[in-house]
């Protein structure tokens, strides 16, 4: 039986999250009803990254088993794609991968970008794809702040009180901070990243450009272990899942 990775886009706005849900549209429940669409099995497609409900993705990975060996990487994805419409959802790469690859286990990085537009107008085009702040945002105090929770840090203070993760502490990798015109990216990069934490940091490090915080005053919250230390969560409409990295004799 042959198995599939997926590279995935989708706009996280009319879906409560990737994970199937109950009573709501998900991403996960999108894909399974595609594929059941052309082949008539109910399958499992795993996620590389289990999104929140508004939480966009550019470079999502996930893996799926089809038990007829009639699909390849060409007619694969193109079927999904039929049968997706009109769900803002796309397979935009596939290939073909070991039984071993998990989409989500066999990952050792995950990069996201939050994407903030700096402005007092309304939002039109990036309305629900980026979270508008209409201070003006000091990108070097920011990047100051950003600085205090790179690498090997016990994450508590950014940390959703649902995370189901066994441990707090984390290896941030990178957190990059850019501007061009009105829109600032925030870029992060970790092997996993706890429930809400990069919102998390996001919503912290706007409180920072703001010239309300301190960027010493990052470190602090870092330290202070508590979610009520640290500053607000962003609004999901900003985040997007833009990359997974496998181990090269798993990439596919």
């Amino acid at each position: 039986m042959p198995r599939f990775k997926l590279i995935l886009e989708y706009d996280g706005g009319p879906f409560a999250g990737w994970q199937r849900q109950a009573d709501e549209p998900s991403v996960q429940q999108a894909l399974e009803d595609a594929v059941f669409g052309f082949t008539g099995e109910r399958v499992l497609v795993e996620g590389a990254g289990r999104t929140d409900a508004g939480v966009h993705a550019t470079g999502q990975v996930a893996h799926v088993d089809i038990s007829t060996e009639r699909y390849d990487t060409f007619s694969l994805p193109k079927a999904i794609n039929a049968h997706l419409k009109p769900q803002p959802v796309a397979v935009v790469g596939c290939a073909i991968v070991g039984p071993d690859f998990h989409a989500r286990f066999s990952a050792i990085e995950r990069s996201y970008r939050y994407i903030i537009v700096n402005r007092r107008a309304p939002l039109t085009i990036k309305a629900g794809r980026a979270w508008q702040v209409p201070r003006p945002l000091d990108i070097e105090a920011m990047r100051a702040g950003a600085a205090h929770l790179i690498g090997h840090h016990d994450f508590t203070t950014f940390r959703s009180a649902h995370c189901q993760s066994k441990s707090p502490v984390k290896s941030l990798d990178l957190l990059e901070i850019s501007r061009t015109g009105e829109r600032i990216e925030i870029i992060a990069r970790a092997r996993s990243f706890l429930h809400h934490q990069v919102r998390n940091i996001a919503g912290t490090l706007k409180l920072v450009g703001e010239g309300k915080w301190t960027a010493d005053q990052v470190r602090l919250a870092r330290d202070a272990r508590d979610r009520t230390k640290g500053g607000p969560t962003a609004p999901a409409d900003g985040l997007y899942l833009t990359g997974v990295v496998y181990p090269s004799e798993q990439a596919g």
